[in-house]
């Protein structure tokens, strides 16, 4: 069987407190967008093996969260057969795009149908929550108000079809512990559910707490933001602890010329 797990952003992000078993509450409206990894897995009767393709993945293997998603399920079903693995990753890794917890979510609800399983969503999602904080968000894969430690979902009424989406990663490796040491916890003035209502206030309201530390440390960040609101974007942000930056447009973006090794993305939502 063969699924498509797909990126997401952040459209806004607060960290709200520090928890006292060392994640952080945070409260982020994650919507999906069309670009995609390709994941197949198949049965087999002998041993399970895993390959990938496209860019390549650090680490070690075995600690890849689609083997680690089918090691929880072996646990729960124990007469599970071997699987075999194949990855096509195009999403970038480390870029607050959620690729990885993508496709762990992705794998839990392939295998939940290739060994009919029969788990429902809720299910599905405390399997995911162990994998990872973003994870349970990709399960129903459709815009989410996300609280706690981003396991926590709401629906959110928010829809962006038919803007256009230029997205932007420059290769920076920003670590999640490096993000998080820039931040000081804080209620945000504003409860995210209203800034999301007018997008018109979105440029002024809708923030993500991670920036102002990352942009202090990696200018080049910053600028492509700002070159997204030259080019247009009625919105415009880091997504989730960075490096990649977005911009949202009513219509298509006239074109930027941006540095040759930059991963750029650009389709309509």
């Amino acid at each position: 069987m063969i699924c498509f797990p797909n990126a997401k952003i952040n459209l806004g992000l607060h960290i709200t407190a520090k928890r006292k078993d060392g994640f952080h509450e945070i409260e982020t409206c994650m919507y999906p967008i069309p670009l995609f990894d390709a994941l197949e897995i198949i049965i087999d009767h002998k041993k399970s093996s895993w390959n990938s393709s496209g860019l390549p993945i650090p680490g070690n293997p075995k600690d890849n969260l689609i083997l680690k998603a089918y090691q929880l399920l072996k646990k729960d079903f124990p007469n599970l057969p071997h699987i075999n693995v194949h990855l096509h990753k195009n999403i970038p890794m480390g870029a607050g795009l959620g690729g990885g917890s993508a496709d762990a979510a992705f794998a839990l609800n392939l295998m939940n149908n290739l060994f009919d399983l029969i788990l429902d969503d809720f299910f599905l999602e405390e399997y995911a929550a162990s994998l990872g904080s973003d994870c349970p968000f990709f399960i129903q894969n459709m815009p989410k108000i996300a609280t706690g430690r981003g396991e926590i979902l709401e629906e959110a009424a928010i829809d962006l079809k038919g803007t256009h989406l230029v997205l932007i990663n420059p290769g920076i490796h920003i670590g999640t512990k490096e993000a998080y040491a820039g931040v000081t916890p804080a209620s945000p003035k504003k409860s995210l559910k209203e800034v999301l209502k007018d997008r018109s206030k979105w440029k002024d309201e809708l923030s993500n707490d991670f920036e102002s530390s990352v942009f202090n440390s990696y200018p080049e960040i910053r600028g492509i933001k700002e070159q997204l609101y030259h080019a247009g974007a009625f919105y415009a942000s880091m997504s989730g602890s960075g490096s990649s930056v977005f911009g949202l447009f009513e219509n298509k973006s006239k074109k930027i010329e941006w540095e040759n090794h930059y991963f750029v993305f650009e389709s309509s939502l």
